[in-house]
């Protein structure tokens, strides 16, 4: 059966793809109808269409649904789908070459197929990681070699049953326990008798046997991984670089390194920041200019020199909510601070005080989501106490984050804070996507409307 499945399932999901979307294009067809910004159009005008998104699907291959993808790579490989349909339907479609409403029509379109096909890509991951579990669809698999991480891996196996790899055992020369098959020789014995998909070879194998063993999988179409020791098994996917003939493993690459996801972050933010900038900025800056300057002396604007990308320091725009004092830098704001004013009361307590960061976004020294900057004299302490702080820097600092949005925003009052707003900083850092940034948006509108209690 398992061998069948991987046969069958690329047709069955083409197929119900085709179907699920022609649905989608029907009910987006009744929605732009009740917008009043599409005529409508015949059954058989939405079948190229459909056959077009199954077309951009395939050559795709959507199909293929890795064992270990979670969620979030299936929805960013649809958004990517999703994208080139789009385009490709603006340009070939012809309903759509007339009229005044284009890129509505378009928008409707792309919003219907979006949420209704998302929904389908996910639930097919869901049962198809069930199915999976319950020992179907599986991959047998052995370890040649153990000791380092290789137990951990078959913990893995065992653990998430959802992945679908059915682990046959070890087998190595030294090792004895209940899952050790035999020896490096009897793998080669035991091997073709054992109908293997998969074969993971630890590290510290000998590069002779490692060769060996490789070319045995080549004879025999079975797929080889190699499995990394501890000092690899970092918390983040491993890339490599190609030197020639060579292949040398990047350790400490982060996703923004690629230029693609770097460039999308940075058109995001203009665009994001930009409209900001021209819809509120523009008239909320003189309006709370002017409230600022009724109740005390002093500029509109609060700069404060923060650490940026690279540790590199910029200037930190922010409405002055305080009296000007000499602690700015050195004393975070408190309950019921005396140095607040009033009007910087209700702007720290709305955030509002914020606003003018987009104006640093903009200048491009910060991003819309990433670590929050911490001011100099901050950045000096805390580096000396907690490991891997300085890793913060590795990308710009947001006007919120991950650890914000997590409930670590506000006065650090205590060490496990702090450290807690790490944590979370350098797995955002190490595990950035586009999703995630669109999610850290939506909750921190959510916990600037119900959770104030930290903002003071």
């Amino acid at each position: 059966m398992k061998r069948k499945f991987d046969v069958y399932f690329p047709w069955l999901f083409t197929i119900s793809d085709f179907l699920i979307s022609l649905f989608s294009l029907s009910v987006a067809n009744v929605v732009l109808q009740k917008l009043g910004v599409f005529e409508g159009a015949g059954f058989t005008a939405f079948l190229p269409l459909a056959l077009l998104w199954v077309l951009i699907s395939v050559l795709r291959k959507d199909y293929k649904i890795g064992r270990t993808d979670e969620y979030d790579q299936t929805l960013s490989s649809f958004s990517i789908t999703l994208l080139w349909f789009l385009g490709a339907t603006a340009i070939l479609w012809t309903p759509l070459q007339s009229g005044n409403y284009r890129w509505i029509q378009i928008g409707s379109l792309g919003l219907t197929m979006g949420t209704l096909m998302g929904i389908y890509r996910v639930s097919v991951h869901i049962v198809l990681k069930k199915y999976r579990a319950k020992g179907n669809n599986y991959q047998n698999a052995v370890i040649v070699g153990k000791g380092g991480t290789s137990p951990k891996l078959a913990d893995v196996f065992r653990i998430r049953k959802d992945f679908g790899i059915n682990f046959l055992g070890y087998f190595d020369d030294k090792a004895d326990c209940s899952q050790t098959r035999g020896g490096i020789r009897e793998f080669f014995e035991e091997a073709p008798n054992l109908d293997l998909d998969l074969i993971y070879i630890h590290e510290k194998l000998e590069p002779s046997l490692v060769k060996k063993v490789i070319n045995f999988a080549d004879e025999n179409y079975i797929k080889v991984k190699m499995i990394p020791g501890g000092s690899l098994q970092l918390e983040k996917n491993l890339s490599f670089s190609k030197y020639g003939d060579l292949f040398v493993i990047n350790v400490n690459e982060i996703p923004l390194d690629n230029p693609l996801n770097s460039l999308a972050k940075r058109v995001f933010d203009v665009v994001f920041a930009g409209l900001v900038t021209i819809f509120i900025l523009s008239w909320l800056i003189p309006l709370v200019g002017l409230l600022i300057k009724l109740e005390s002396k002093g500029p509109v604007f609060f700069i404060q020199k923060r650490n940026g990308i690279n540790n590199q320091v910029f200037n930190c725009l922010k409405f002055r909510s305080m009296t000007p004092n000499d602690y700015s830098d050195t004393h975070q704001a408190k309950k019921n601070d005396p140095r607040v004013t009033r009007i910087g009361a209700f702007l720290r307590n709305s955030s509002l005080d914020e606003m003018p960061q987009f104006l640093n976004v903009l200048m491009g020294d910060m991003s819309i989501v990433g670590p929050r900057p911490h001011t100099i004299p901050m950045n000096e302490t805390f580096k000396t106490q907690i490991d891997r702080y300085n890793s913060r820097h590795k990308i710009k600092p947001g006007i919120t984050g991950l650890a914000q949005v997590r409930g670590y925003r506000g006065e650090i009052e205590n060490p496990y804070q702090i450290r807690s707003r790490v944590r979370l900083d350098y797995f955002y850092i190490n595990n950035w996507t586009f999703l995630m940034d669109m999610e850290i948006m939506v909750k921190t509108v959510y916990e600037l409307l119900f959770n104030r209690e930290n903002a003071y």
